[in-house]
């Protein structure tokens, strides 16, 4: 054990020497004589006693110009609420059971909207966007319109309710797609599901690639992609009568909707960009029971 009494003075204590090797060689390269030794307790580095405010200048000074920068975060930007959009989802949706009961234009709604898989490969494509409009039930419709406007909302604050909402319908159009070409040409499914789960990959998506969480490891910067998969993995897997691969599909289509859409900035699009956005959503809404109708 050395002796630590006059004239030395401990400047740093460690509980091993090697944590002490780097501030020793710092006071070495600025001529401060100092050594390394053992008390009862810890390890300490060590200078003449009328040198110890000069070493811990030193030190203090090291430690603040060899700091480790943080990265920094980008600026999170949101362009409204996101609720105009969200408004438009769900009139859509709660209009259709309506119409059904009504039987406007002596159509029978669900035959003519719903996915079917060998009808949508037989060119039947409108028949991907119609079955997100049709819902089996109160406590279907009810779901939908709970998820789809939390995911929506979160998707309209970033991207706008026009364009948000027209990536939304794409994703949950391409879904239905996907659905139908890996399902027996028997299947059928309606529901909004599909775009549901694709507005959360879109938004998880876009809040990834603009670097929101950019921030620290890997593992955090890819935090929302994580987090949407959670969230797929703990509400797109349940109940009897759920269309799991349309979840999984509509979800696939999202995160690649959400990655072009962080590749440049929404707000080029202004308020008349966003308007139109919404008109294409709505029209192609529209052009859809169109062709479904003309179908009958």
């Amino acid at each position: 054990m050395t002796d630590l009494s006059h004239p030395w003075a401990s400047v740093r204590r460690a509980n091993d020497p090697g944590s002490l090797a780097e501030p020793a060689l710092v006071l070495t390269a600025v001529g401060i004589e100092n050594r390394i030794a053992q008390d009862e307790f810890d390890w300490c580095l060590l200078v003449p006693e009328d040198l110890v405010g000069e070493a811990q200048r030193e030190l203090a000074d090291y430690q603040l110009e060899n700091r480790p920068l943080l990265p920094r975060q980008a600026t999170v930007r949101t362009l409204e609420s996101g609720w105009v959009g969200v408004l438009g989802f769900l009139a859509v949706i709660w209009l259709l059971p309506t119409l059904q009961q009504m039987a406007v234009f002596d159509w029978d709604w669900h035959a003519l909207g719903r996915m079917e898989a060998g009808s949508v490969m037989a060119g039947q494509w409108w028949r991907t966007i119609t079955a997100l409009t049709l819902h089996s039930g109160i406590v279907h419709i009810l779901g939908n319109s709970l998820f789809g406007a939390v995911f929506g909302v979160f998707v309209g604050r970033y991207l706008g309710s026009g364009f948000g909402w027209l990536l939304i319908l794409l994703s949950g159009a391409i879904g239905n797609g996907l659905n139908a070409w890996l399902q027996a040409e028997s299947f059928r499914s309606i529901g909004a599901s599909t775009a549901t789960f694709g507005a959360l990959a879109i938004g998880a998506a876009y809040v990834w690639r603009r670097g929101y969480f950019k921030v620290g490891s890997l593992r955090r910067s890819l935090a929302p992609v994580f987090a949407g998969i959670a969230l797929l993995a703990y509400t797109g897997v349940g109940g009897e009568n759920t269309d799991i691969v349309a979840h999984f599909t509509g979800f696939a289509a999202g995160i690649c909707l959400g990655i072009l859409a962080a590749s440049f900035d929404v707000r080029r699009l202004g308020h008349s960009g966003q308007y139109i956005a919404g008109v294409i959503c709505l029209g192609l809404v529209c052009y859809s029971w169109a062709l479904a109708g003309s179908s009958v």
